[in-house]
């Protein structure tokens, strides 16, 4: 299983960071090692002093595919669900300032919470899902896939191109404005409408 990332998605997101809209989508990648499950506690890593929290609809990959057409690439997942996609945010502006890949900043363990997944068909227009997150109870992200960039149907096309999509993998579509810094304590909680399929702790 491998965890796919799509950034810049929304337009907020990109000027909040002043960060150029891309014409196509951008991708990058974490570990297996990222995936945090089942509400596992998420521990503060030492090597940062500024891990910021970015709310992700995800996708879960339900059969293999290459080169999927756009058209068929809602015959690829079935289920969708919620994640954060934790950046180390001190650590990527270094790596940036200095040309260099920004892994470092993005794939370290436990930097991927996931929640629980629903059916597609449960959503409705999946082009409409509104979702937002909480921190300690107070709204700090709110997104709607109506701003999307690039489409679920998009996303998989593009990256198809280039890396096989395997059962189980995930995608990451991207994040809303309102990014963050997280600190020791604070419990997130996300949301598709009224629905709860994230909860966990920062330790």
């Amino acid at each position: 299983m491998k965890v796919i990332c799509i950034g810049r998605n929304y337009a907020d997101h990109a000027k909040e960071l002043n960060n150029p809209v891309p014409s196509v989508p951008v991708f990058f990648m974490k570990p297996d090692t990222a995936v945090l499950k089942n509400g596992e506690d998420f521990y503060h890593p030492e090597f940062s002093n500024e891990i910021h929290h970015e709310l992700e609809i995800v996708l879960k990959i339900s059969k293999a595919g290459k080169y999927i057409q756009e058209e068929f690439a809602s015959n690829y997942f079935e289920e969708i669900g919620l994640g954060i996609d934790f950046t180390a945010r001190d650590l990527q502006q270094e790596c940036k300032t200095k040309g260099l890949p920004w892994e470092i900043a993005k794939a370290f363990d436990g930097s991927a919470p996931i929640g629980q997944f629903v059916k597609k068909e449960d959503l409705g227009d999946l082009n409409h899902i509104a979702f937002h997150l909480e921190i300690n109870g107070s709204i700090r992200q709110k997104g709607n896939t109506s701003d999307l960039l690039f489409d679920f149907n998009k996303i998989i096309a593009y990256v198809s191109q280039f890396v096989t999509l395997k059962t189980g993998d995930l995608i990451f579509t991207g994040t809303p404005a309102g990014v963050a810094a997280v600190n020791i304590g604070d419990n997130l909680k996300g949301f598709i409408g009224e629905n709860c399929l994230l909860d966990f702790s920062v330790k």
